[in-house]
């Protein structure tokens, strides 16, 4: 089973290679439903493909805007450069942008996005039989309904999410952003509105606000949890899952490592339960509240919340390694941490993975400090050489 991990840059790619993915996928500056993430030039999707292809593992590229005619003027041109580079697939959700793929791109494989909302084995057919190699499955899907697709389809791969963050919308299809900030969720612009804090007014009584709740009937409100389905990887492999997807293409390269090994651990564990230290590095990133939202059933008290919708931080992403000289390790810094703290170097494999209380921080001038500073370099000393593409981080006490 493919584990395939999202690529908000080149760094991140890198990363997500090295801590265990088979497969990143990422956007072009344009086309892509992640137009704040950093994305990737031309120049830079050419040598992230040559990065992925030199290490084994495959990268599929987004193009799932839902195209207007302004775009289906540039595609043509843009899905001849990716074919020339050799990405391994393309990601769509629109029929139109498919049918130029089919013609500007047809060496490439085609993966229906998760935005196409394909609910049912009908659907996942009906793209079979114009072509599609994959199919990635509607978020509102159960494992019950899963299984059935694979029976009845079985030719075709399946891909499903994971992990990461959920929208409240039928499978990302959202128009409240648009409405609210002339933003389109639909064409990569989405400013997150469904995590704000509203309430119910009555207009003749201006000023006075009215708790909202739900009935039945089903949510009045948006704020959802985020996936976390690391506990049913092994009924996801039974079930004949070819890939499984973490979200976070926005997410810190931190986010990426730390979600991508957790996963990649699970997997290698076969149909084992998997151990509950695999399952708790998971509350060590930042994340909202989990849910395995619609895998067993759909229940709504279990996939939003209304208290906030604020980040859970236990822990905190404080450095990147970015080079070791014998025992001395280089650390680019993103969150401060002092003498006296405790950190914690993590590995691509865990078995790397050591703690360590400070008694000495140098800056680039050799002086000894008292406290960091984001966004500069510091040393530290240690009793031993540091495997590549470490990365640190501080547990957050409590006050």
């Amino acid at each position: 089973m493919e584990l395939l991990a999202p690529a908000g840059d080149l760094n991140k790619l890198k990363y997500a290679v090295y801590y265990g993915a088979d497969a990143v996928y990422a956007a072009g500056n344009n086309f892509g439903l992640r137009a704040k993430s950093t994305n990737f030039s031309e120049v830079h999707l050419k040598e992230a493909v040559d990065f992925c292809h030199k290490h084994g593992r495959k990268i599929y590229i987004t193009v799932n805007i839902f195209a207007h005619n302004s775009d289906i003027e540039q595609l043509p041109e843009y899905l001849i450069f990716l074919q020339k580079i050799g990405v391994d697939a393309l990601i769509i959700s629109d029929p139109g942008v498919f049918s130029l793929a089919k013609e500007f791109a047809p060496d490439v494989d085609i993966h229906i996005s998760t935005q196409a909302n394909v609910t049912s084995w009908s659907a996942v057919d009906f793209w079979y039989k114009l072509g599609a190699k994959r199919i990635i499955l509607a978020r509102e899907l159960g494992i019950k309904e899963i299984v059935e697709i694979k029976k009845k389809v079985p030719k075709i791969e399946l891909e499903m999410f994971v992990h990461g963050a959920m929208c409240m919308s039928y499978s990302g299809r959202c128009l409240i952003s648009a409405f609210l900030n002339n933003r389109s969720a639909n064409r990569g612009l989405c400013t997150q509105p469904c995590r704000w804090e509203y309430n119910l007014i009555e207009k003749s009584r201006p000023g006075e606000f009215f708790k909202i709740e739900e009935d039945e009937r089903g949510s009045y409100f948006f704020n959802s949890k985020d996936l976390n389905l690391i506990k049913r990887i092994p009924q996801i492999k039974k079930a004949g899952i070819d890939s499984i997807k973490i979200e976070g293409r926005m997410k810190s390269l931190y986010y990426v490592a730390a979600v991508t090994r957790a996963y990649k651990t699970a997997i290698e564990a076969g149909t084992n339960t998997v151990s509950t230290d695999t399952q708790e590095e998971l509350n060590k990133v930042s994340h909202r509240y989990y849910s395995e939202a619609f895998f067993d059933k759909f229940d709504s008290s279990e996939t939003q919340y209304y208290g906030s919708s604020a980040y859970i931080r236990d822990y905190q992403f404080v450095g990147e390694v970015q080079k070791v000289e014998g025992t001395s390790a280089f650390i680019s810094i993103k969150a401060k941490f002092c003498i006296g703290d405790e950190i914690e170097f993590i590995f691509p494999d865990s078995k790397n993975d050591f703690k360590i209380k400070l008694k000495n921080i140098f800056n680039e001038e050799n002086e000894m400090i008292q406290l960091t500073k984001p966004n500069t370099i510091i040393r530290l000393d240690l009793d031993k050489k540091l495997p590549k593409w470490g990365i640190v981080r501080k547990k957050n006490i409590e006050e």
